[in-house]
């Protein structure tokens, strides 16, 4: 798994929590912000959710629901209930019948995260009882929400980050068999080839060498490698090199110290690269980062 969390580590991701409490009465909510990453935990009861075009599924105490682009949806109690809506702390909402529901939504940092994203499929619903990470998770959660405020706030929100990186996690761990990024760094064999690559990204790879690393014959790993990710092994490892430079650039370093150290002999070659993938010059790029960082500090 070294090469996924390589790439966890290079989009640096923040989450936002949107919505902790009980919700009681007669309530409806829909999706908060189409198109953006997010996902909702149900903290106490079960609820209903609708998705046009699809059957009704049920949700209980613990289960997590990811949206990697949130789309049309709707969540209600599966009885009738009485009142108007009302979104109460969980202490005092205690007797009340009521879903709670702690919702979230998760703010990259970096382009290469879309890649990610293009490997989960639209809805992603993990029980509660099939991970073994959940349980803790929501009881913590369940603690720091009735806790001080500024101290909780602070760590609801790394605990919201565990949530999605484990759900990753999880996904990855039932093999996806679909075409994409997530599906090559769960392959057994291609993902050594991959942690290799992240590890040297400088070294001059031959794709007998890659082929080596994985245990696999050049023509086996050059099929196998295209077939799951939809890319070649050297549209990979350009990319990848990519995307470290520009994590060195944003940290201050010259284009020429970039290009060398992600193994580019030649600037210009990594100049026409950079600006290919990014849509900007290296020195642009680096100096929109450094203006941007300026304004966040």
């Amino acid at each position: 798994m070294a090469a996924t969390a390589d790439l966890l580590q290079l989009i640096r991701f923040r989450v936002s929590i949107f919505h902790n409490a009980k919700i009681c009465g007669d309530w409806r909510i829909s999706e908060h912000s189409e198109g953006s990453t997010c996902f909702h935990l149900v903290t106490v009861g079960h609820c209903r959710l609708d998705i046009p075009g699809e059957e009704p599924r049920h949700l209980e105490a613990g289960d997590l629901l990811v949206f990697p682009r949130e789309m049309a949806h709707q969540m209600m109690p599966e009885e009738t209930l009485s009142g108007r809506q009302e979104h109460l702390p969980y202490e005092q909402a205690a007797t009340r019948q009521g879903t709670g529901l702690l919702c979230a939504e998760v703010n990259f940092r970096h382009s290469a995260a879309s890649h990610l994203l293009d490997g989960l499929p639209p809805v992603l619903i993990i029980r509660g009882q099939q991970a073994e990470w959940l349980p803790p998770l929501r009881k913590m959660i369940l603690q720091e929400s009735s806790g001080e405020r500024f101290v909780a706030e602070a760590v609801l929100e790394r605990l919201c980050e565990l949530i999605f990186v484990y759900a990753l996690a999880h996904y990855l761990n039932d093999k996806p068999e679909q075409v994409g990024l997530l599906a090559l760094y769960s392959h057994p064999r291609l993902s050594r080839a991959l942690n290799a690559m992240h590890e040297r990204p400088e070294h001059d790879w031959s794709l007998e060498e890659m082929a080596g690393t994985a245990a696999m014959s050049r023509t086996a790993f050059a099929r196998a490698f295209r077939e799951t990710a939809g890319w070649t092994p050297m549209q990979y490892l350009n990319w990848w090199r990519l995307q470290q430079a520009s994590d060195l650039l944003g940290e201050g370093q010259s284009v020429a110290s970039a290009a060398e150290a992600v193994g580019f002999h030649s600037q210009a070659a990594f100049s026409r690269s950079f600006r290919q993938c990014f849509g900007l010059s290296p020195s642009a790029y680096r100096n929109q980062h450094r203006i941007s960082h300026a304004d966040n500090t």
